[in-house]
């Protein structure tokens, strides 16, 4: 096998638009969670599984799409690739593989909530699903008589007991099973390969086994507090709208739509106040949008997380290229002044261990929250949002956070001046050094002058202002 170079993807994301229509939660168990969420800030994403052994983008390569971000190895013919990506469970022994030391890291970075791929497109299921054989528990899988097996209970388990939410990842397409793609036909693009208009039976079979995929997650592994329903053209083709056009990948003639009023409704019944994100479907089964390796320009007026990449790659990559500390604390502190919550994603090796660039960013990250973190949890935000390097913040008992971003290649100045903060304060502090500080107001800015110790601080200098 050739090695592959991959540049990231997840879906049809690089297309995702912000869109204007949401529907808040009638629930108020659900909307008390999803304002929970919502202070949490700060949440950890991961990609993992059997697309981490050749390192190659997450199960896209089996899609047969043409698509420059969709790499395969040019020396097999399609039908092999297939066999030889599917066969990939019969190597995967990730005999490392230590949750616990997962979770110690993200919540020694700060992270408050995590989503875990139980599945993706490839159909591979990280949990130990009784509807399907292929899953890590699988008998044809090494990793199967390790006392970890069950992966994704392993995973909550261990993120529980550090007082993290818990997200599903889940793939409402699933490419490995015959109800999905069928073996009769041939599998051009992404959606499923038959008219189900012509084959119902097929289709309400495929209907079954997701409710009961998702009725095992609700059920066997513990408080759940999101599912993060990905693959939306899988959907009703009544809310195919110009947005999903945009993505540019085909539109079958017929509904895919797998019912999710019913699988709510359980979902919900075995995990009360259960926050559900059908992406892109927007309606009553959104309660937060996901916009994928962007920002919004401002804040938007319903909940919503930047799900992101520290590398390129959404899974594992050889050598990937992952941002600077700097620049997540950057993405972070700037997401957050505009109101959203940061989900930030990491490819596990397949030996089970998280790269070690991973590992020297979420300390390093950890120790600038150690310092600032009352900037960041349970925050609002506070007009103009952004002033050139300046993100601004507010708690909800109306202290102003000011936090200037301090560029990669210098030390904090020993002057700076925070142009039209949103209110002028009566006390100035700023977080990591017990100096007083010298401040003054010069028509609508605040000049602040720094004590020594601040060319010490890095990433972002936060004042307080009271």
């Amino acid at each position: 096998m050739k090695k592959i170079v991959v540049v990231f993807c997840l879906v049809f994301i690089s297309f995702f638009a912000v869109s204007q229509t949401y529907k808040a939660p009638a629930d108020g168990k659900v909307a008390a969670k999803l304002s929970q969420w919502g202070e949490k800030k700060f949440g950890l994403f991961m990609h993992w599984g059997i697309y981490a052994i050749p390192g190659i983008v997450e199960s896209w390569s089996i899609n047969s799409e043409d698509a420059n971000w969709i790499p395969r190895d040019s020396t097999k013919n399609y039908e092999d690739y297939k066999k030889w990506y599917f066969d990939l469970n019969k190597q995967f022994n990730p005999v490392k593989f230590d949750p616990t030391i997962w979770a110690s890291y993200a919540k020694k970075a700060g992270m408050q909530y995590v989503v875990f791929t139980t599945k993706h497109h490839d159909g591979f299921a990280m949990f130990d699903t009784k509807q399907s054989t292929y899953k890590i528990t699988g008998s044809d899988v090494p990793f199967a008589t390790n006392s970890k097996a069950n992966i994704a209970k392993e995973v909550f388990s261990a993120f529980r007991k550090e007082g993290f939410m818990i997200g599903a990842y889940f793939s409402k397409p699933d490419w490995h099973n015959e109800n999905y793609w069928w073996p009769r036909y041939a599998t051009p693009d992404r959606n499923n390969n038959y008219d189900i208009r012509l084959h119902p039976q097929r289709w309400d079979n495929f209907k079954k086994f997701t409710y009961n995929q998702i009725e095992e997650l609700m059920s066997d592994y513990g408080s759940v507090d999101i599912l993060w329903l990905d693959g939306g053209w899988v959907r009703p083709k009544a809310t195919v709208n110009e947005e999903v056009l945009s993505w540019g990948a085909p539109i079958p003639a017929w509904d895919q739509d797998i019912n999710m009023p019913n699988i709510a409704k359980m979902a919900r019944a075995k995990q009360p106040g259960l926050i559900m994100v059908d992406r892109t479907v927007h309606g009553e089964y959104e309660n937060y949008q996901t916009p994928e390796q962007k920002i919004p320009e401002k804040p938007l007026n319903y909940p919503w997380e930047t799900c992101m990449t520290m590398g390129d790659a959404w899974g594992y990559v050889p050598n990937d290229n992952y941002k600077s500390t700097n620049t997540l604390i950057h993405l972070l502190v700037d997401i957050v002044a505009k109101g959203g919550n940061f989900l930030l994603d990491v490819g596990p090796k397949p030996d089970g261990t998280f790269p070690e660039p991973v590992l020297q960013r979420l300390t390093e990250i950890g120790n600038w929250m150690d310092i600032n973190k009352e900037a960041i949890y349970a925050t609002r935000p506070i007009a103009p949002y952004k002033t050139e390097n300046v993100c601004f913040t507010e708690s909800k008992t109306g202290i102003l956070y000011a936090l200037y971003l301090v560029d990669e290649k210098s030390v904090a100045p020993l002057k700076i001046r925070i142009k039209s903060p949103p209110k002028m304060p009566k006390k100035v502090t700023l977080f990591g050094l017990k100096s007083t500080l010298k401040w003054k107001q010069i028509g609508d800015d605040l000049e602040i002058v720094l004590p020594i110790g601040a060319k010490d601080l890095k990433h972002a200098l936060v004042f307080k202002m009271e």
